[in-house]
This record gives structure tokens, C-alpha cells and sequence, in this order.
């Protein structure tokens, strides 16, 4: 019988930044402030937060986690689409960012106009390779995720990625885990489907 309890921790809008990026947000030469590790191995969350600007609004304090990326992308919850204007944003995996909506970034010390990377992030679950033969996944695969708490549900279109430097952990966003009234730490229960 495969495994199917994982831990499910949720995720706030956050910006993930490229190095030419950060030194036009913060100047040149800045560095990262690191405050917290997070799960996954070599990703932490940063000090500095920055403003994303839409069409018809903006949202303030936007974490950026670490470390700096080759392209900057910017994940947000599927209910700031109304707040920044920009219905029919996507829903990505983190990295695909092909027809991603465009975004301004303001920082401290400048903004930029990015053309594409602005992204809902699709729901997924990190496995190294060992724990995905454990729960008989395979990289890509779609599965659902089961939560059972008071107002529990199941989680449709989940995908596995898998990778030798990933640590096993389910991500949701805010949105989702507010739904279903849970905290970052609960158990879910994955349903191949």
C-alpha cells in the first residue's frame, strides 16, 4: 500500500526576484536578509518586501523569498485578482511562466515593468524521489488532496513535483487553507485519481 499522508503548509502572495532585479528594487550590490529557512532545502523567506502594482490597484508588503532566481515571477492568491485588476490571471506551477500576466514591482530604491510573471501558483506537492516511489507518484502526475478537518475537502488538480532536492511537503495558498479553516502544519491525505 503507497503512503498518502503529507504535511500541508499554506503560502502567502510572495515575489521571487532575479539579481538585476533586486538592484534596481534595492541598489546595486544589495543582498538578501534571510529571517526564516523554509521547508524546502536552500529557499528562505526574506526581510525585504516590495509593492506589486496592477491596472487597477496594488498590494503592499509583498515577501520576497530567497534565493534570487534567473527570471523574477510573482505569486499571488486567486482573490488579489480584483484588487490589482487583473482578472483571468493564470494559474501556473512556479517557473512556468509562458502567457503569465505582466506586473510593476516597486521597491525602496526603483520599480521595474515586468512583461510576464505574474502568476496564481497551482497547487502542489514537493516529493524527493524516494518518497514518490513511498507514495507511487511520478513527477508531473495529477493527484487530489484530502483534507478532513471541520469544514474539510478535497483538493482537485494537484500536481507532484518531484526532484532530488525537494523535502516532502504539500503547498496551498492562503485562499485554499482559508476555505477549508486550517493552519500551515496540518495533515493531508493525497488520492491518486
Amino acid at each position: 500500500m503507497p503512503e498518502t499522508k503529507v504535511i500541508v503548509n499554506l503560502s502567502n502572495r510572495h515575489i521571487h526576484v532575479s539579481h538585476d532585479d533586486l538592484e534596481t528594487l534595492f541598489g546595486k550590490g544589495y543582498q538578501l536578509t534571510k529571517t526564516k529557512d523554509l521547508i524546502q532545502p536552500g529557499q528562505f523567506a526574506c526581510a525585504e518586501t516590495v509593492t506589486i502594482k496592477g491596472p487597477k490597484g496594488q498590494l503592499e508588503g509583498v515577501r520576497i523569498l530567497g534565493p534570487e532566481r534567473k527570471e523574477t515571477q510573482c505569486e499571488i492568491l486567486a482573490s488579489d485578482v480584483f484588487k490589482l485588476g487583473v482578472p483571468g490571471c493564470p494559474v501556473r506551477e512556479s517557473g512556468q511562466l509562458e502567457g503569465s500576466f505582466p506586473f510593476e514591482v516597486i521597491g525602496p530604491k526603483g520599480s521595474i515593468k515586468k512583461e510576464r510573471g505574474l502568476i496564481i501558483a497551482m497547487r502542489h506537492v514537493h516529493f524527493d524521489p524516494e518518497a514518490a516511489v513511498r507514495f507511487g507518484v511520478v513527477d508531473k502526475q495529477i493527484v487530489a488532496l484530502k483534507v478532513g478537518t471541520e469544514r474539510g475537502a478535497i483538493f482537485l488538480n494537484v500536481v507532484c513535483r518531484v526532484n532530488a532536492i525537494y523535502a516532502l511537503e504539500c503547498h496551498l495558498d492562503f485562499d485554499e487553507g482559508n476555505a477549508v479553516g486550517i493552519s500551515s502544519g496540518v495533515m493531508g491525505e493525497i488520492v491518486q485519481v
